[in-house]
């Protein structure tokens, strides 16, 4: 597989809402959470969540369409 500046943008925001989805589960299940004693409350990791799950769907698609356009390029060739 070609690595293209789109697959590198799209695979970074992957990493990165992974990245993000990990730290605010973590978050999210700390005993901080359970006890009260968190510093944040629930509302922001839960927020947080929701974006960092939208980047990662939007880096799929950016991927997709990368990989529909190729496809049709390579058909257009053949």
């Amino acid at each position: 597989m070609v690595i293209t500046t789109a697959s590198q943008s799209a695979l970074s925001g992957i990493h990165a809402g992974m990245q993000g989805l990990r730290k605010n589960a973590a978050e999210i299940a700390s005993a901080g959470q359970m006890d009260g004693t968190a510093r944040r409350g629930l509302t922001a990791p839960l927020v947080e969540q929701v974006q960092h799950a939208n980047q990662v769907e939007a880096a799929v698609k950016v991927l997709q369409t990368e990989d529909r356009m190729l496809g049709a390029l390579i058909n257009v060739k053949a």
